[in-house]
């Protein structure tokens, strides 16, 4: 083994650096505060039911090859469920007492006509919006964002003839769902990301995969076995009060008990609104360091319903125009692994009734409102679109908000977001916060992790490439949208 590295943090960052630092040889041991990992990625046990629900809805798409390689090292890559058809419902004037859903799928055409049969198909948008809404996705494939940095997402669609009915029924509804901002907080920059790697670049990279287990199973015991085989190691309720400084290198780790742990390397995998605190003095004052503290958050909700009765056999749903996001099915499709030594198949939980969860996205009404009037606005807006809601008695609701889920990706945030390697030299930043060129994502936060890792295997002499590829770009792509 070789050379000693210490992980602040056991969210998704922290996890992928020591996932790929210990496979290299390099001892590894992540300091994590709370009892769990994950992160923001994590689950609790709600009293009412008993049972294990997450913060929030993680899910991930085709085009997060690195976030599919890290599953794939620690052995989760089976707990997802590929939904390879996207279920759409329109606005609430086009309902007319019918749910109306549409379907989103791949025909056989090569990207980026892969979807178009789909496209056109979509009810809710006229025949005029969906040529000005191929208009808009072929200008934005080939615009270069870097001349245009200054600009939200919103003014770029209104110069480039996009009407509001377009904006608001395709372009807010991908953006929101992805980025959780609104559209006049989004750049041009990480906008042309979303549907460029998802949508147009290849044919499977808007396919989403969804966790069939609690966020807990995902980065629990199965991921503290791996790291702990491969003589990494984990230590849970140890929180950081600072990192030690001396000659201009990072000498140890004050922990809250007072115990002070040494080590050759570091990295720093807190949220950017902890880095500051967590970093020496002569640190906090440079440039670089005030520029993290001027990334903006944007919130997450998510409503967790418990119905007597299923309302439903859609898996999911996406909602146009409406409060509710989305919708996610979670009645009988949650599944925990098996005890230890068993097999890797995953055996069906039943659940104490019928649950669902609705996610909202830039939900920065929702935090300013009573609890009970969100919840009141979801059940009105599934009653109008099911029916069948009103005969379901309720038998427990809970609202779950994450104030602070991602960084908001405005226009010049690309500038505020720092490389992986400090000004320290011994000391990494990791955290989808950090340069990856990916938004506020599961991808980001695990390629900032391989991006560190890479760091410190160059510094012991191990050069290694960690960061995987992206998805290949289709011939047709290439001719048609100069990609």
């Amino acid at each position: 083994m070789g050379d000693e590295t210490i992980i602040i943090g056991g969210g998704l960052a922290g996890l992928a650096a020591a996932t790929a630092l210990v496979r290299h040889g390099v001892r590894a041991t992540v300091l994590e505060s709370r009892p769990r990992l994950g992160g923001r990625a994590s689950s609790f046990v709600d009293q009412a039911t008993g049972e294990t629900i997450d913060n929030c809805q993680h899910v991930t798409m085709g085009c997060c090859t690195n976030f599919r390689h890290f599953c794939q090292t620690v052995g989760t890559d089976r707990l997802f469920r590929i939904e390879r058809k996207l279920h759409f419902v329109g606005p609430p004037e086009t309902l007319n007492d019918v749910i109306r859903t549409d379907r989103l799928v791949s025909c056989w055409l090569p990207a980026p006509l892969h979807l178009l049969p789909s496209f056109r198909r979509l009810s809710y948008l006229s025949n005029d919006d969906k040529r000005s809404l191929a208009r808009g996705l072929r200008r934005l494939a080939r615009c270069d964002p870097d001349t245009e940095a200054t600009q939200s997402f919103q003014q770029w669609l209104t110069k480039n003839g996009q009407s509001d009915t377009v904006i608001e029924r395709f372009w807010h509804v991908v953006i929101i769902s992805a980025l959780s901002e609104t559209l006049d907080q989004v750049s041009i920059r990480h906008a042309r990301k979303v549907f460029v790697d998802a949508f147009l670049a290849n044919r499977h990279g808007w396919e989403v995969s969804i966790p069939t287990v609690p966020l807990d199973v995902l980065y629990g015991e199965r991921l503290q076995k791996c790291i702990n085989e491969q003589g990494g190691r984990i230590r849970l309720k140890t929180g950081v009060r600072r990192l030690i400084e001396s000659d201009n290198l990072i000498s140890g780790v004050e922990l809250r008990s007072g115990e002070v742990v040494s080590a050759d390397q570091f990295v720093l995998a807190v949220p950017h609104t902890a880095v500051k605190a967590l970093l020496p003095e002569s640190m906090q004052g440079r440039s670089e360091i005030q520029r993290i503290g001027r990334l903006g958050t944007a919130p997450i909700a998510s409503i967790h319903l418990w119905f007597d009765r299923p309302f439903t056999k859609l898996p999911h749903a996406v909602f146009v125009g409406h409060f509710c996001q989305w919708m996610f099915n979670r009645s009988n499709s949650q599944e925990n692994p098996k005890a230890e030594g068993s097999s890797d198949v995953a055996e069906v939980v039943s659940q104490p009734g019928h649950y669902y969860q609705i996610v909202i996205s830039a939900a920065h009404d929702v935090t300013q409102q009573p609890r009970q009037s969100s919840i009141g606005r979801a059940l009105a807006e599934l009653t109008a679109v099911w029916p069948t809601v009103a005969e379901a008695k309720l038998l427990h609701s809970r609202l779950v908000i994450e104030h602070d889920a991602v960084f908001s990706a405005r226009p010049g945030s690309d500038d505020l977001r720092p490389a992986q390697q400090s000004p320290i030299p011994n000391l990494q930043f990791a955290g989808d916060w950090t340069a990856t060129g990916w938004p506020a994502t599961m991808e980001g936060a695990v390629r900032s992790g391989y991006l560190a890792a890479e760091n410190i295997l160059r510094h012991f002499g191990k050069p290694t490439r960690l960061v995987q590829p992206d998805l290949p770009v289709g011939l047709l792509s290439r001719l048609l949208l100069n990609l």
